[in-house]
């Protein structure tokens, strides 16, 4: 188990984590939530065996601010070491407190002690108590164990096995209540009226007179250049936003500007930091290693990613209620937490009176508009105190304003020496910020984070990000090779003064940088005429990584041309390089219009002791599509005056008619920790479709998305 584990440090209470109710059932809480990868069913699994208790008595509650532990942001996937961990010692702790206390009240030893599905029984008298009876509705009192005695691998019953998540049947048939569908006794609906473009400012209201939307119970929000109408009937609230925005005039100094977003990544003013070992450093940054002079291959390449959006299919949304001096907000966050305290400042208010609860919304693996949702919610409900209000996003606005992952450039260099090893290898990536999420620390960066605050009278002031220092943190991940390549040289860049708001979306910069780094490293294969496959296993001594690799090659077939524009790819990263382990291979074909159609691909990874197979091979094979839909698909657009990419038809994703053939190969681990393992496969995926291109039509694509026109941009280049 991993040594430090900070949910355990903020959460040390037992309490915290699990309660017994009077009825015997288990109430478990997490800092966790589910955003779509179920970690819900995990963490049911592991207390179910830790607690020998049926999973159909274990209750997971829903994440909120009252009484459940703080963990965080639901990301990095970090779910499994940090939640998974903690509530794997909670329920081993809960176990050995009720072993004890039931021999005390049998008059046994404490070894002489079962428990089975809620009974515990004395084996040495055959006496028996119930867990509601020791400890039903009684706080336990004391701290988690780290160091508890859990449940081994081999006698673990539950994990591992299947069994339906228990809202499942309800997600599938409809019924499942998403923040958007909730309703509360005098609830009203409501729309905020966005500006052109993030840099203009509300100037003046031209309609004659809002009597008429008083008399028509609408209410009219206005804080600065926030705007927002909200009324009882959902259709009323459409069609006043429709009218009142055709009655705003909006003032602006500067535009989105035109210019190439690439040659804005490497001529803008930036700050750059070499990365050591994973971690940039307070260094000069230095020259790229000379190559051998008797390199079998000697390449440099750029390759390079646009903005990209979540792509989130419903739209966000939150509920809040503001009433007696205290604000509770519905919301589908991942950071319930860090949200409660940004909201908090931005409103002068105790953080104590500001209550949030999780609820199931569009799944986003990072940050989407959510977390703005919740903070518009809580404007229009703070201007309207006793009432509930559901605010909701349009697909517009979720297309243009949520926060984008950034576009990145990537120049690498590298050769092969004449023993056949990669040597003077340099990465460098050129990005604005991945880290945009509303945080405790600075005073005022948490509001700055939020959209709304940026539009009231009184806007908070912006603050440029800061490079992350964090291991693989967001612009170098994954740009530390696992291969054995010597001392590479990794330049990270943050780029200043780019036209969009940025921040956290699966993978952060991995997946530019895997898709880089592996498209490189077989191009350097095919300079060198050495096997793609074969470079690979020279560099990497790990035995898993290995296995990973292996798997795959043994499965996609030879990577040699096959003819008629079919071509086959593979690529491999071990995200974060502390994460769970992925291979992908993929085998499409390119038509003559330069069309691509995936045929199938088949993964291997290595999520160390795998508690959920069905969700895990989920995990990879979503991720598998996601990223597969950033690599043909998915591009931000916009012109000066605004975005242009504001829905499914000028922002496409993948369609279920481009969905491969997919086979999944899981190395699981019983013996080892968790890694996590929902971001794992998609930085693979994109450099194994840009390669199995190349051996397809012996062009290498280094621009994504990989449409036919940039397709044909490079055969050109």
């Amino acid at each position: 188990m991993t040594t430090h584990n900070p949910s355990l440090t903020n959460n040390p209470d037992l309490d915290s984590w699990i309660a017994i109710a009077d009825d015997g059932t288990v109430q478990v809480r997490s800092g966790k939530v589910d955003i779509g990868q179920k970690i819900s069913t995990a963490l049911l699994r592991l207390v179910a065996d830790e607690l020998a208790i049926d999973p159909a008595r274990i209750v997971m509650v829903s994440a909120d601010t009252i009484g459940g532990p703080d963990e965080g942001m639901t990301s990095g996937s970090n779910s499994m070491e940090e939640s998974g961990n903690a509530l794997r010692c909670a329920a081993a702790t809960a176990r050995a407190h009720l072993i004890a206390a039931a021999a005390e009240e049998l008059g046994v030893l404490a070894d002489s002690i079962v428990i089975s599905d809620g009974t515990v029984t004395s084996r040495e008298t055959n006496r028996s108590t119930s867990v509601q009876e020791l400890q039903g509705g009684r706080l336990f009192g004391i701290p988690v164990d780290p160091s508890a005695s859990r449940v081994a691998a081999a006698q673990a019953s539950q994990v591992g096995s299947w069994q339906v998540p228990a809202d499942l049947h309800d997600i599938v048939t409809g019924r499942h209540v998403f923040v958007q569908d909730m309703t509360m006794a005098g609830m009203l609906h409501a729309r905020v009226l966005r500006p052109p473009h993030r840099f203009a400012r509300l100037e003046t209201v031209s309609l004659d007179s809002l009597d008429d939307f008083a008399a028509g119970n609408v209410h009219v929000v206005r804080d600065g250049s926030f705007l927002a109408v909200a009324a009882a009937d959902e259709s009323v609230v459409i069609t006043a936003a429709e009218t009142l925005a055709a009655a705003l005039d909006w003032t602006a100094d500067r535009d989105l500007g035109a210019d190439d977003i690439y040659v804005q990544l490497t001529s803008n003013a930036r700050e750059s930091l070499p990365v050591v070992e994973g971690i940039p450093v307070d260094q000069p940054v230095g020259e790229p290693p000379v190559p051998p002079d008797n390199a079998r291959a000697v390449l440099s390449a750029r390759f390079e990613r646009p903005y990209i959006m979540h792509g989130s299919i419903g739209p966000s949304a939150a509920l809040a209620r503001y009433a007696d001096g205290m604000l509770d907000i519905w919301t589908h966050s991942q950071g319930i937490y860090p949200l409660r305290a940004s909201i908090a400042e931005a409103l002068s208010m105790p953080p104590g009176d500001v209550r949030l609860h999780h609820r199931p919304g569009p799944g986003c693996y990072g940050h989407n508009g959510a977390d703005d949702a919740a903070f518009d919610a809580a404007l229009v409900a703070c201007a309207i105190p006793e009432t509930p209000v559901l605010l909701k996003w349009t697909r517009s606005d979720e297309h243009a304003w949520e926060p984008y992952s950034s576009a990145m450039v990537m120049q690498l260099s590298g050769a092969v020496d004449k023993n056949g090893r990669i040597t003077a290898w340099s990465h460098e990536s050129f990005s604005d910020t991945h880290i945009g999420r509303p945080r405790t620390g600075i005073p005022g960066e948490g509001p700055a984070r939020l959209l709304a605050a940026r539009y009231r009278a009184e806007p908070v002031r912006e603050i440029p990000p800061r490079p992350i220092r964090a291991h693989h943190g967001g612009i170098h991940r994954n740009m530390e090779p696992l291969y054995d390549f010597g001392t590479p040289r990794l330049v990270k860049h943050l780029v200043r003064d780019l036209p969009h708001r940025t921040s956290a979306l699966r993978t952060l910069g991995a997946f530019a940088n895997i898709f880089a780094l592996e498209s490189f490293v077989d191009e350097l294969a095919h300079a060198a005429g050495i096997d793609a496959v074969a470079l690979r296993l020279r560099h990497l001594a790990d035995p898993r990584a290995r296995a990973c690799i292996e798997a795959v090659a043994g499965r996609i077939g030879g990577l040699d041309a096959i003819g008629d524009g079919t071509g086959r790819g593979i690529a491999f990263a071990r995200y974060k390089n502390t994460k769970a382990y992925a291979a992908v291979g993929v085998e499409l074909t390119v038509d003559n219009a330069a069309r691509i159609r995936l045929a199938r691909s088949v993964i291997a990874g290595d999520a160390g002791y795998i508690v959920d197979p069905v969700g895990v091979r989920a995990q990879f094979e979503g991720g598998f599509m996601q990223a597969a839909s950033w690599t043909l698909f998915e591009a931000v657009t916009h012109a000066p005056d605004g975005i242009t990419s504001r829905d499914w038809e000028t922002y496409p994703i993948m369609g279920f008619d481009a969905v491969p053939d997919i086979e999944t190969i899981l190395l699981n681990r019983p013996d080892s920790d968790f890694l996590g393992a929902g971001e794992a496969v998609c930085g693979p995926t994109a450099a194994a479709i840009a390669n199995a291109v190349f051996r397809a039509t012996g062009v290498r694509a280094r621009r994504l998305p990989l449409t036919p026109d940039m397709l044909r941009f490079a055969a050109l280049a």
